[in-house]
């Protein structure tokens, strides 16, 4: 690290950050916002060591960039803009999705694109990107905190740049040979221990400083995709559109196990519909098995119980485009796996809809989020916040175990 300490022998990650983000602030590096501690640091010259992509061909060739969402890398949004290239960010903590993709207005001044490149930006001027969404990422731009000129890079300590990345190869979205690139001042290339590194770790192809542009020759594999046994239920909680392509993959016949999973939790394996086992527990009491005795739970009922709909806090998820085949059984074995549970389930079959109430607004935007672009006999379930779509003479399922 220029002008600064040596990193000491056996310094772990956090060693490294701690010291990169001491010695910016330290030295007047530092770059709103601050302190950069705890963040992927913005620093003086970051816009400078941006405009070093313009020479790139990898940067050239792209279609469509991705790039993270950060303050350093605000003048490389504004440049793949202005470039006239599509420019997808990641939502920020993943929270509501994976991609929005910035749509300036028609006409857009540089003005306009500088604005369009800013966090207020991002959410004025963009659209979410689902899963079915066929995104194609050309160029990955990732922040860092350190980054060794071999290609080892340490983020800020939270996983999120290597979880994108891991998901957009689950998606399709990136190749083995997409190119990713970063943006560091010159102190944030350091000599980085190759062991620090884990398999889901990645790493990058360029780096761009204001002073040079590094060409790693990184030999070491990029993430494969999402690597669940390192999944916790709690990210899995915390990412709702994890709880989709866990859903996917698990579907696709791949091991989808959390690290904290209970083995208890084999019989989700199965949909409820072909699991007997499954179907008798999830009836209520003394309700006999059978297609015709099944019929008899549901309930017939013209509109919210009166406890629940008095309640006035409910929120209803609208999901449609549901299969004529489709049981009713298999949509709540997806809303199980997701972890999407609504507090009541209204089934409207022969209209291809179901209606989803949860207890508040952030439950159903979360339930939203996680079932966007999921497939149920081959149709992509068209979801989104209820209106006025519910119609008399719907058939109600306690959906709650």
């Amino acid at each position: 690290m220029e002008g600064a300490a040596r990193l000491r022998a056996g310094a772990s990650k956090w060693d490294v950050r701690q010291q990169v983000w001491d010695y910016l602030e330290a030295s007047g590096l530092a770059a709103f916002p601050r302190p950069v501690h705890h963040r992927i640091p913005n620093f003086e010259g970051a816009s400078h060591a941006a405009t070093r992509l313009l020479s790139l061909q990898e940067f050239k060739a792209a279609s469509t960039v991705k790039i993270n969402p950060d303050a350093p890398q605000k003048n490389a949004r504004f440049l793949t803009l202005e470039a006239r290239k599509t420019l997808l960010v990641p939502t920020p903590r993943l929270r509501t999705g994976l991609f929005n993709k910035i749509v300036p207005p028609s006409g857009a001044t540089k003005e306009i694109l500088r604005i369009c490149a800013t966090s207020q930006g991002v959410k004025e001027y963009s659209v979410p990107i689902g899963l079915d969404g066929k995104a194609r990422v050309d160029l990955v731009v990732v922040g860092s905190v350190a980054v060794s000129e071999k290609g080892w890079r340490i983020g800020k300590g939270e996983g999120y740049a290597d979880m994108e990345y891991a998901m957009m190869v689950s998606m399709g979205a990136v190749q083995k040979d997409t190119p990713v690139i970063t943006i560091v001042h010159d102190c944030q290339v350091v000599d980085i221990a190759e062991e620090l590194l884990d398999d889901h770790d990645l790493t990058v192809d360029y780096i761009l400083t204001p002073t040079r542009t590094i060409k790693t020759d990184c030999k070491r594999l990029k993430p494969q995709g999402i690597i669940w046994h390192k999944v916790s239920y709690e990210m899995l909680g915390k990412i709702p559109i994890l709880k989709s392509l866990r859903y996917r993959e698990k579907q696709a016949g791949k091991d989808v196990t959390l690290k904290d999973e209970h083995p208890g939790l084999a019989n989700a394996d199965k949909p409820a519909a072909l699991n007997e086992k499954a179907t008798a527990e999830n009836t209520r009491p003394q309700a006999a098995t059978g297609s015709a005795q099944l019929k008899q739970q549901y309930v017939e009922s013209n509109s919210l119980s009166p406890r629940l709909e008095g309640s006035g806090v409910l929120t209803t998820v609208y999901v449609g485009n549901i299969p004529p085949s489709t049981r009713v059984s298999e949509l709540k074995y997806v809303l199980r796996e997701i972890h999407a549970t609504p507090l009541r389930l209204n089934w409207q079959g022969a209209q291809h809809r179901a209606f989803l109430d949860y207890k508040d607004k952030a439950a159903a935007e979360s339930a939203v989020s996680s079932l966007k672009g999921l497939s149920l006999g081959g149709n992509t379930l068209r979801v989104e916040l209820a209106k006025n779509q519910r119609n008399k003479g719907q058939v109600e399922i306690n959906s709650q175990k």
